[in-house]
């Protein structure tokens, strides 16, 4: 069944074509919402309110984009709305995390784009830290570039629909982004 069919199933009223959506494309927003927040919690509520804007919306849904990128750009403006209403909370933990040797870890989402965080190792979850909390301090246009492309692999063209701005953009985006996460990882091994 196409992602069609599905949209005019739910306009129609089928409850069922919309569980379809969800089953077939939660892990994608989950992983979205996850590299943004990097708490499994926080990205399934953000997921659950993503679907909710979903079903809320699909009428105005106008096919001039993918229904993934549509759920896409859903999902990263939730994640960052919710990244802005609390970022003193996450920053507080962000520092936390760095410093506390027996915090407990998070367990991965399962997918694709997941990152293997081992408890056992110490060193790569400090790195792993030093990377998240380098890519938080991103401005939110490079940020959201950059976890669409590198953990989310996402072409360009389509980061450019979610965006909404050019190609050219997305490129210039990614590239300053790459160069201010190695400038904020030094910053932070200095």
């Amino acid at each position: 069944m196409t992602d069609e069919e599905l949209i005019s199933g739910i306009i129609d009223g089928n409850q069922l074509y919309f569980k379809i959506i969800v089953d077939k494309y939660q892990s994608l927003v989950l992983n979205t919402c996850f590299h943004f927040t990097h708490n499994k919690n926080d990205a399934e509520d953000i997921t659950q309110e993503v679907f909710i804007k979903v079903f809320e919306s699909i009428k105005k849904f106008n096919y001039q984009s993918k229904l993934s990128t549509w759920l896409y750009r859903i999902a990263v403006n939730k994640s960052l709305n919710f990244i802005r209403d609390n970022k003193k909370r996450n920053i507080f933990k962000s520092i936390e995390n760095l410093f506390n040797k027996n915090t407990k870890y998070e367990q991965q989402i399962e997918g694709p784009t997941s990152i293997i965080e081992e408890e056992s190792n110490p060193i790569k979850i400090q790195r792993l830290n030093i990377l998240r909390n380098s890519i938080q301090l991103l401005p939110e246009n490079q940020k959201t570039a950059f976890i669409l492309h590198k953990y989310e692999e996402v072409p360009y063209q389509e980061i450019a629909v979610i965006m909404n701005v050019s190609l050219a953009s997305v490129e210039g985006l990614i590239h300053r982004a790459k160069i201010n996460v190695q400038k904020n990882i030094l910053n932070k091994i200095k």
